[in-house]
């Protein structure tokens, strides 16, 4: 068959060629104002950290309540929903330029007056979290202290959680400090490391048969009940938030094609759900119904569990800064916020905000960055606050878990599938203004390199496309809103009923 290209002859394609090119350099030519240094590796390190934390210790117990069959299904059904939310993202983004995306910027674009709500849940989610991480270090450390002295006890501070507090803090707040968090890709590493060593533990147990003797009974197919399976519900949904970083990894990978950030969702979200999976069913098989919340707790005292102990508190350490970036980025959109307040905010030439406090590794950027519009006491301002009240919360209150419960209900969901979803649904509108504009560059980008007909059955095919990838996003928002309803339900009326 010939085809169009041939028929229209040499100089005609030659002519054709030229124009694609010119099309396709447009958006190249905007992309190219904002240069991303983070690598495929660096992005996922710290994706991956941002979603793998303790709460991996108590995925055993989650299936005891599940059983082995269903709980699996719920671990791979929440990270599938928490990697469509992270698509979405991406997506999101190319309706801004590059370096400038945020969930700040994308309210202001679709619902302008609810951004200090939306940047609000972000910063009280963040912020309990890392608070949360703290309160960990405090209860661990005098543990790991008299695992390995034995004697620590007649040293009062040494089993101290107070004293513990402090001195780990002396530890998070330079990297609380970074502006970018240049070398957090390396101490991403060594938190990893961290749940390597916890992950080993609990596969070597179990294929050591060591705890077989206090092993309670095995659920396959069977679960517990409505009620501790809808308890344990949350924390599987829940393992897999990190949203409110993954913008800022937009913002900085070097290679932001729709392949390489796609593929790094996938890498992150398969990485902590095959750990999810692993955990789970060997430390469940290991102390069948008899598992706690805690999974290393339970293992004889031990140098090994000591230092399993001693891991979580790295883990917890290093994932504290990243709670403290997007919670800072969120109390500044917070504190400049005004009713239809462009005005509160440095805008972009397209008229989008700019915020992208960068998280990955790499060069400095452009200063299109929020971050980067921060002046040095304001940004030494807000840090300060976010540090002294989280240490002073973890320092007053014994435990968060109540309060993180409902805070998790709604900012956690709000950051995973509702806000996702609603950003969506409403910049992909077919009447958008930032919709058409981002259609016409795709079509232009595409008619370059295919001839008419072939370019109008993949015209159609595109729409298509979009129009169902639009009707997914609102089912994203309305499971969220489900999510949220169940736990906060859950949260009210089963509380006090044991694991």
């Amino acid at each position: 068959m010939v085809s169009y290209n041939a028929m229209g002859g040499a100089s005609g394609g030659s002519s054709d060629t030229s124009r694609g090119r010119r099309r396709r350099s447009s958006r190249a030519m905007k992309d190219a104002n904002f240069a991303g240094q983070a690598s495929w590796i660096s992005s996922n390190v710290n994706l991956v950290n941002t979603i793998i934390g303790a709460g991996t210790l108590a995925i055993p117990l989650a299936l005891s309540h599940m059983g082995i069959l269903l709980g699996t299904i719920v671990i791979i059904w929440s990270g599938c929903m928490a990697a469509f939310g992270l698509y979405l993202q991406t997506q999101c983004a190319r309706y801004l330029e590059r370096g400038t995306s945020s969930f700040f910027a994308l309210s202001q674009l679709t619902y302008p007056n609810a951004a200090v709500v939306f940047d609000a849940a972000i910063a009280i989610k963040c912020f309990g979290v890392g608070v949360s991480y703290l309160i960990i270090i405090g209860d661990l450390m005098p543990g790991v202290v008299r695992g390995f002295n034995e004697a620590a006890d007649s040293i009062p501070f040494l089993v101290d959680k107070h004293f513990w507090i402090t001195v780990f803090m002396l530890v998070v707040i330079p990297l609380s400090f970074l502006r970018r968090l240049d070398s957090l890709k390396y101490t991403s590493i060594i938190a990893l490391i961290s749940i390597g060593y916890l992950v080993i533990l609990v596969v070597y147990h179990f294929l050591r048969g060591d705890t077989m003797a206090d092993r309670g009974p095995i659920r396959v197919i069977q679960w517990a009940g409505i009620i501790p399976t809808l308890q344990s519900f949350p924390v599987i949904v829940f393992a897999y938030t990190c949203h409110q970083n993954m913008f800022s990894i937009l913002n900085e990978i070097k290679d932001n094609s729709h392949r390489n950030t796609t593929s790094v969702v996938a890498a992150s979200i398969g990485s902590a759900a095959s750990i999810y999976v692993l955990v789970g069913i060997t430390g469940y098989l290991s102390f069948g119904d008899s598992v706690l919340g805690n999974i290393v707790g339970m293992y004889v005292p031990s140098t090994a569990s000591t230092i399993a102990k001693a891991a979580i508190v790295v883990l917890v350490m290093f994932s504290y800064p990243l709670q403290v970036h997007p919670c800072r980025a969120s109390v500044d959109a917070v504190l400049k916020w005004r009713p239809n307040g462009l005005k509160s905010a440095k805008t972009s030439p397209n008229g989008s905000p700019a915020r992208s406090a960068p998280l990955l590794g790499g060069a400095p950027a452009q200063p299109s960055s929020r971050n980067d519009t921060i002046s040095d006491l304001r940004f030494a301002i807000i840090t300060t606050g976010i540090i002294i009240l989280s240490y002073t919360a973890a320092l007053t209150v014994s435990s968060l878990d109540k309060v993180l419960a409902y805070v998790g209900s709604t900012g956690s969901t709000s950051i995973s599938f509702i806000l996702p979803g609603l950003f969506y649904h409403k910049i992909s509108a077919p009447e958008s203004i930032h919709h058409q504009r981002l259609t016409k560059e795709d079509d232009e980008a595409e008619s370059g390199d295919e001839d008419e007909e072939v370019f109008g059955e993949g015209a159609s095919r595109s729409t298509w496309r979009r129009t169902l990838l639009r009707k997914a996003s609102l089912g994203l928002a309305c499971y969220g809103l489900f999510v949220m309803i169940l736990c906060l339900s859950t949260n009210l009326f089963f509380s006090e009923q044991g694991h």
